[in-house]
């Protein structure tokens, strides 16, 4: 199942939500030795993680984290636009129809084949919430070795200018443009999966 949270659920200590900020800590911090805050040694938060944030989760009916992106509304302080935005040749694409995806996150338990399924889950649920929600377009920022991997999921993706070295890392940042259309385009690229999206909050973005 893929659940859909907003930050309030790890302040109120839910199973799902602490799961994930902890694989994010052991993928982000222990294994790929990022410099990011970490909230009692155990979870990865960071100043983004606000109440602006919505969560969708891979996870088992226990609450097993799988994986894990977060959307963030572009109104608000956001990676791109407040780190990155030299990875821009124009301006940061920002406004109420563009969200943010960002900590892509999955359990190192999980093998290859679970990886892939896992994300084109995550990939479809967020073609889906975004098509619920009016949201137009997403932006990311990633490595260059995911940065193929995201223009060959079959949606409209656009570099919104050329790869950097950042630090000793190449880093890009992509414009994702979704409409009705996206998933059918998911479906004939083969990363389209059925949707088990389910809300774990009510009026997400009513706030």
């Amino acid at each position: 199942m893929t659940l859909i949270m907003k930050s309030e659920s790890y302040v109120r200590g839910d199973v799902i939500a602490a799961n994930m900020h902890r694989a994010r800590k052991h993928v982000f911090v222990d294994l790929l030795k990022w410099d990011v805050p970490t909230v009692d040694g155990e979870f990865e938060v960071d100043q983004f993680d606000d109440d602006g944030a919505i969560y969708l989760i891979s996870a088992e009916p226990d609450g097993t984290h799988r994986g894990s992106i977060r959307l963030l509304p572009t109104t608000r302080p956001h990676i791109l636009g407040s780190l990155f935005p030299h990875l821009c040749d124009g301006e940061v694409p920002t406004g109420p129809n563009i969200y943010e995806i960002t900590r892509g996150c999955f359990s190192p338990s999980i093998g290859a084949a679970a990886r892939i399924r896992v994300r084109n889950q995550l990939v479809t649920s967020a073609v889906e919430f975004a098509l619920f929600n009016g949201i137009e377009r997403f932006t990311c920022v990633v490595e260059g070795g995911l940065y193929s991997q995201l223009l060959s999921l079959g949606w409209v993706c656009e570099p919104l200018g050329l790869p950097q070295m950042v630090g000793s890392t190449v880093m890009g940042a992509l414009q994702i443009t979704v409409t009705r259309e996206t998933p059918r385009l998911l479906l004939n690229a083969g990363s389209y999966v059925h949707s088990t999206l389910e809300l774990a909050t009510p009026a997400l973005l009513a706030a």
